[in-house]
């Protein structure tokens, strides 16, 4: 949440910062800022609410210089407010931050009592004020920085600028990501390498206490303590025509149709054409000597896992256990060390799946994480990394990310089964066909957009919805109810289709719309039997299942969304995809903001 970007060279610093934040909306916000050196004085822009705010105040009060940083904000202390958004700062120095300084309140109370004013509700001016106070004392920016950092606790990302010194940027990061660019006679700094992809492609990702001292001609980094460190550059593939939105009416829509694509790039990395057997990178464990797995994430990568979870048990007979992230380290569980801990993250950065994955590390279990960032704070904190290669979600709500977290997830299971002897050759060959054949059965599910609109025309009456699934494809089933809260802010409940009739079967009126998956796999006479229960309740049934479904489906659903036939075992992926998309045409006809839905942001860095 919350995004960074700096500036400092020869050009005018604030056009490119302005872009910088544009291409971190993404993020989430609801506020936005500038400020830059002109004249070595130091000046502020700040808007509360979307960046076209932003925008227009700089069109009438336009910022000079060369040297800038910007932020957009997720409010976390203090309202989403113009007074409230950064960048924060004095006349000496002005600074922009991600995360939460835990200890804010004892730093508060003591520049306070040192005769430092305050003038927002937020923890991050706190920052701004101690390194105020240090450039009053008389030492020099880099002084004054180090000393303020040493006494900060707590999650951040940091970029600061300093009157009196054009061309100097200061950034550091704890627990935060921040990644330093270079240019040709300036430099760069940004929350991810999102923000810096139209600038250049060299890049330096930041790691935990790590302090950069930027001018035009480089970057200079330290510990906090003033040690001095190597830090590497990276080429990053990334480029500025990766985040457009191709004509797609939205980045979501954009996302939803990018599902073959992304699932056939996966496979690509995960399955050896030649030998038609999935192939995983060198692994600095033995997955044949795993006795347990733990699997653990947030939002729609923790309903990734809890599908990987039948098929880890169903296909290589590991014990799985899983939990939401932000309960594992408290749960405290007891863990073998020989036990394999999969961790799920889009961005590789998100803070509870972060905590969990240090957790387990106290357990001295093997770290395999599941990742989109291949150079995240979690890439680097693991045993080992597996790619999802579905590049760029600019949109909050998560779609493509999760078809390839699936993707993976489904060829991780088939190489563990292989490693502890569970698979012959034959079921090898069967399951890795059904994998292979997805890009195509992708592109099918994505055909029927047309009858997944007319669906969403009864789901977007309702107040509430009741979305349920069995087995595999109740983890489906939660991913829907949460995308529909997401985007269309209706509220909707998921639940194993089996546990309807043990409560939830007491809301069941003409009012409230059931969503159902129930393709053809051994599982559907019990869904079936779970709809007919709701449908003698005056249900209203909106069931998406596949053409051997249907001829039993149709008598009883008011509306059917018709996929194609395929294997059980990747029956979820195909059937996630118009589940997905009810979400976002019912969005569409809420008139909802769909890519940045109010009080969300993409990538959570805070717990």
């Amino acid at each position: 949440m919350c995004g960074i970007c700096g500036a400092t060279g020869l050009r005018h610093a604030t056009p490119i910062v302005f872009e910088g934040l544009r291409r971190l909306e993404y993020r989430g916000y609801d506020s936005a800022g500038i400020a830059t050196l002109s004249n070595g004085q130091i000046e502020r822009r700040r808007a509360a609410g979307k960046l076209d705010n932003l925008a227009t105040l700089l069109e009438h009060e336009p910022l000079a210089g060369t040297t800038g940083i910007g932020h957009t904000r997720w409010a976390t202390h203090g309202a989403p407010t113009t007074g409230n958004a950064h960048p924060h700062g004095t006349a000496r120095v002005a600074i922009v931050h991600n995360g939460i300084i835990e200890n804010f309140e004892t730093l508060r109370r003591e520049l306070e009592a040192a005769g430092q004013v305050f003038e927002t509700e937020t923890d991050s001016e706190t920052i701004a004020l101690l390194v105020d106070y240090h450039l009053q004392r008389g030492l020099l920016p880099k002084e004054a920085a180090l000393a303020a950092l040493q006494r900060l606790e707590g999650a951040y990302a940091i970029a600061m600028v300093f009157a009196g010194h054009d061309g100097l940027m200061i950034g550091a990061c704890h627990n935060a990501p921040l990644a330093v660019g270079y240019g040709e006679q300036e430099m760069f700094l940004g929350s991810d390498s999102l923000a810096l992809a139209p600038l250049t492609r060299r890049i330096t990702y930041m790691e935990n206490g790590d302090c950069a001292i930027l001018t035009p001609i480089g970057a200079e980094f330290i510990r906090f303590d003033g040690t001095p460190v190597q830090r590497a550059q990276q080429v990053t593939t990334l480029t500025a025509g990766a985040i457009g939105k191709d004509g797609y009416r939205h980045y979501m829509e954009k996302e939803l149709h990018e599902h073959p694509l992304v699932i056939g790039q996966t496979l690509q990395r995960m399955v050896d054409p030649a030998t038609r057997k999935v192939v995983l990178p060198e692994l600095p464990f033995s997955l044949a000597e795993v006795p347990r797995a733990v699997i653990t994430a947030c939002g729609s990568a923790f309903y990734a896992g809890m599908v990987g979870r039948y098929w880890l048990e169903e296909i290589a007979r590991l014990p799985v256990d899983i939990d939401v992230a932000s309960e594992l380290r408290y749960r405290n569980p007891p863990l073998d060390k020989h036990s394999l801990g999969l961790l799920i993250s889009q961005s590789g950065e998100t803070a509870d799946t972060l905590a969990a994955l240090r957790a387990l590390r106290q357990s001295a279990v093997h770290i395999l994480s599941i990742l989109n960032v291949e150079h995240s704070t979690m890439a680097r904190e693991s045993d080992a990394m597996l790619g999802t290669v579905a590049g760029p979600e600019i949109s909050v709500a998560s779609t493509k990310a999760f078809t390839a977290q699936l993707t993976v997830l489904a060829c991780l299971s088939i190489a563990i089964a292989r490693a502890r002897g569970q698979l012959d050759p034959l079921r090898e060959e069967e399951l890795v066909s059904a994998l292979l054949d997805l890009p195509t059965r992708a592109a099918d599910a994505l055909a029927q957009q047309d009858a997944v609109r007319a669906m969403a025309r009864v789901v977007a009456e309702a107040r509430d919805v009741l979305y349920l699934g069995r087995g595999s494809l109740f983890p489906v089933a939660m991913e829907g109810a949460l995308k529909l809260k997401e985007i269309s802010y209706i509220h909707a409940e998921a639940y194993a289709a089996g546990e309807m009739k043990h409560g939830p079967i007491s809301l069941i009126d003409s009012s409230v719309p059931i969503v159902a998956s129930a393709p053809y796999t051994p599982l559907f006479d019990k869904t079936l039997s779970n709809l007919q229960e709701a449908k003698a309740r005056g249900g209203r049934l909106l069931v998406f299942t596949d053409t051997k479904g249907a001829e039993r489906v149709s008598a009883i659903a008011e509306q059917m969304v018709v996929l194609p036939h395929v294997h059980d075992f990747v029956t979820p992926i195909v059937q996630v995809i118009p589940v997905q998309m009810l979400a976002y045409e019912v969005a569409i006809l809420k008139g909802t903001d769909v890519d940045q839905p109010r009080n969300l942001a993409k990538s959570v860095t805070v717990e």
